[in-house]
């Protein structure tokens, strides 16, 4: 019965899906519950949970840090989605190209930064982004006359270093993702498009980029949540979660100072409910405005 039961085609499917499935209630679903509850609680590891309301969520929207995390962390994704989706799409275009000599030297080369780890580059950046006159950044100004600028001090000169980061480190894997998209698009349209007399700029506004809207939406869907969920970079930049004024804080990194540098778990749970908010209601309202969640017209 149960060999009959197991080979059975009604029950395979399931078998196959339980594990995912598992997995997704496990680690995804029960600590979402849980952190919602906690939100509205005061806890604190080693004392019982005490029920506060919202009162959690009310200090939130009168917390200067937060709302300061917020909008590191907002204008953060605005820049990082101005930098790494039209970049890698045009890359990848050039890479594609018939014409490119050494594709895969080049894609290896693009690739190569994301092998990397986060706290080994982020360290290099740091060092680069340096205050002192040796750092390389800061050697390269002098050259121009340029005094050296203590970079991760600044609000605007700490993020170019941040973005820096980001940029070197991502550019490949995102191109990858738009080479992967390209693949899918016939040549003939192109050969159909220039025996009409269309020029490059034309086959990449006309062809290329409309059917490339797919990836670019993927892009940009993955691309705000990591914007938003960004930690490890600023925190490996600045060597640590306090960075003068609080110029590198983000969401999760004011989630990981109130949650385990300072024991407030309730407070810290709060902090990631809103976090998750924002996160779904830009990528729901994207979606919505690019038509993913249009049914096709019928024929």
């Amino acid at each position: 019965m149960f060999k009959k039961f197991l080979y059975s085609q009604k029950v395979a499917p399931y078998v196959f899906v339980l594990p995912f499935v598992l997995v997704f209630l496990i680690f995804w679903v029960y600590p979402l519950i849980s952190s919602f509850g906690m939100s509205f609680q005061k806890v604190t590891l080693g004392q019982d949970a005490t029920w506060i309301g919202i009162d959690n969520y009310e200090k939130l929207m009168g917390d200067g840090i937060f709302l300061k995390a917020v909008t590191n962390s907002a204008i953060y994704m605005v820049l990082t989605l101005v930098i790494l989706i039209p970049f890698p799409m045009l890359f990848a275009v050039l890479i594609n190209n018939k014409f490119m000599w050494a594709r895969e030297f080049f894609k290896s080369s693009f690739f190569f930064p994301a092998l990397t780890s986060v706290v080994v580059a982020g360290t290099i950046f740091r060092l680069m982004f340096g205050e002192m006159e040796g750092s390389l950044i800061n050697s390269f100004l002098g050259l121009f006359g340029v005094e050296p600028i203590k970079f991760l001090k600044g609000q605007t000169t700490g993020f170019i270093a941040l973005l820096a980061l980001a940029t070197w480190r991502w550019t490949g894997v995102n191109m990858l993702y738009f080479l992967s998209g390209l693949k899918n698009i016939p040549d003939e349209y192109y050969e159909a498009a220039s025996i009409d007399g269309a020029s490059p700029i034309q086959r990449f506004t006309k062809i290329t980029m409309p059917l490339l809207k797919p990836t670019t939406i993927y892009v940009l869907t993955i691309s705000i949540y990591a914007g938003l969920a960004m930690f490890i970079e600023s925190m490996i930049l600045w060597n640590g979660n306090n960075s003068p004024k609080n110029i590198g804080l983000t969401i999760v990194g004011y989630l990981y100072r109130q949650g385990i540098e300072k024991n407030n778990l309730g407070y810290a749970a709060a902090v990631g409910i809103v976090l998750l908010v924002i996160t779904m209601v830009i990528n729901l309202t994207q979606l919505a405005f690019t038509g993913m969640f249009k049914k096709e017209e019928e024929a």
